[in-house]
């Protein structure tokens, strides 16, 4: 699972991305290079958590073109980090709701969809991945990506109600209801 950072370690990644878009901004190209090497792995787990499976690395590519497209717009009020998996999650709706349109079928709600998560497998023991797994597809879909970023990319609750479009308090309740929901079914699988 992935470390969370403290506030040095995030003010230290945001002077980097900071200094790379400055970079940028002159013209040097490695710059680009040196901040998609930095985001894409992160935002390529992201995805297969919320239940991507094919084009993941399309995804991420399309994230970062939208986000040099508009980074003259971007005003650091968030992290460049936490943008970016802002943009992810619209394009990977933008996505689901292309593919429902595409297949006709009726939206499901929330308690309903089923993902399994892929991304975890390289990060536990295959037995653990697929208790994990079980336990995580009980979880709500805003729930799931609560806990992916908060467990997985270690991100603030500050960080992940930008990206999830909620408030931090309920990123609070949501992360802790879903830490509580995968304990009992690790508990009761045993």
């Amino acid at each position: 699972m992935g470390e969370r950072m403290g506030d040095t370690e995030r003010e230290a990644a945001a002077a980097v991305d900071a200094e790379l878009i400055v970079r940028w901004h002159r013209g040097e190209d490695r710059a680009a290079t040196l901040l998609v090497d930095r985001h894409a792995q992160a935002l390529a787990r992201f995805a297969a958590s919320q239940g991507e499976r094919e084009g993941v690395e399309e995804l991420v590519q399309d994230t970062f073109i939208r986000a040099f497209q508009a980074l003259d717009s971007f005003r650091a009020d968030s992290s460049l980090r936490t943008w970016l998996f802002t943009i992810c999650k619209r394009l990977i709706l933008d996505r689901k709701r292309a593919d429902r349109r595409q297949q006709g079928k009726v939206e499901l709600e929330e308690g309903h969809a089923v993902v399994n998560f892929d991304a975890l497998d390289g990060l536990v023991a295959d037995e653990t991945a697929a208790r994990v797994r079980g336990a995580m597809e009980q979880l709500s879909p805003l729930q799931r990506e609560v806990f992916t970023l908060r467990v997985t990319e270690g991100m603030a609750y500050g960080d992940i109600a930008e990206v999830v479009g909620s408030t931090e308090g309920a990123c609070r309740v949501h992360y802790h209801n879903a830490m509580r929901a995968v304990k009992e079914y690790l508990s009761d699988d045993d």
